[in-house]
């Protein structure tokens, strides 16, 4: 195993709100940690440092942890590294091989544990996996805004194009959430996301879609894209990024700021007594209501 993983961590770590995971940019990452080349062309993809922080924070070594949409495969790459069994479903053929020889690559450093990518959808994977009801510690995957960098999601029955991902998440912890074990986590992130100029609420939906999938919040964090040093942020931005800031000051008059961080939810399943109580039937995704959206509205802008 490679110098650049820690050993697996008896326990987990203490919980914070802010996770330092920006010491190191995501390319700086994905070539520190040996990913294909390929894994870079992910845009949805989940950091592999924010991958591994929540990893060693809600999970324990030998532990399972499962990505129902799992892209390039950051997700499993970094529970194998950790001394995690890691399980992976994509509907996307293109991610299939990328995530399977980053898996291989993993194994090739020394990881032990067993590590698989389900090239189906976590509907037609959970025949597959009729075996691991209660064995998965961990649910980790990242808020999807599109189906594929090539393929956006196509919104239908009257859902804006923000309704897409939440729904597709929804549907994937509706059908993977019997395989929690007790006292499992699930936890997604988001990253900003911008449609028509206009900075996305995504991290509501993703709130709502997992609420309406019968789970339960129990935290909030924040998980840096910027590095820490002493008392400052530094918030890495590509020239693109920044020639959009410029082009919205000078168009706007006023500043935009850049992504600093990946939003994180952390749910638990509810206690089986509990759980007719407060498990809904699926229903379609209420929009964010208008405080929240208009609360939303006054914060400022991101450059995604």
């Amino acid at each position: 195993m490679t110098a650049r993983f820690p050993q697996p961590l008896a326990r987990p770590r203490p919980l914070l709100s802010v996770w330092p995971t920006g010491q190191l940019d995501t390319h700086a990452q994905l070539a520190e940690g040996r990913y294909v080349p390929e894994t870079g062309q992910d845009s949805g993809r989940m950091p592999p440092a924010v991958a591994a922080h929540a990893i060693t924070t809600y999970t324990h070594p030998g532990d399972t942890v499962l990505d129902p949409d799992c892209g390039a495969g950051t997700v499993l790459t970094e529970a194998l590294r950790s001394g995690r069994h890691a399980i992976g479903l994509t509907g996307q053929p293109r991610w299939w091989p990328v995530a399977r020889a980053n898996i291989t690559a993993a194994k090739y450093d020394g990881a032990t544990p067993d590590g698989m990518v389900l090239d189906h959808s976590p509907a037609s994977a959970a025949t597959r996996l009729a075996g691991l009801p209660g064995h998965i510690t961990l649910i980790l995957t990242a808020l999807r805004p599109t189906a594929s960098a090539h393929q956006p999601g196509r919104p239908g029955n009257g859902e804006a194009e923000s309704d897409v991902p939440a729904t597709r998440l929804h549907q994937a912890l509706i059908e993977c959430r019997p395989l929690l074990r007790p006292g499992g986590h699930i936890v997604v992130t988001v990253r900003p996301h911008r449609q028509h100029s206009r900075l996305l609420d995504l991290t509501g939906y993703a709130h709502d879609a997992a609420r309406s999938a019968g789970l339960v919040p129990v935290d909030r964090c924040v998980a840096l894209l910027a590095e820490l040093r002493g008392d400052r942020l530094l918030v890495p931005a590509s020239m693109a990024q920044r020639r959009c800031a410029a082009r919205h000051e000078r168009a706007t008059g006023h500043p935009i700021t850049l992504p600093a961080h990946h939003d994180v939810l952390i749910f638990r399943a509810p206690d089986e007594a509990a759980a007719a109580a407060v498990l809904r039937p699926p229903h379609p995704l209420q929009r964010p209501s208008v405080e929240r959206q208009a609360a939303h509205d006054a914060m400022p802008q991101e450059v995604a």
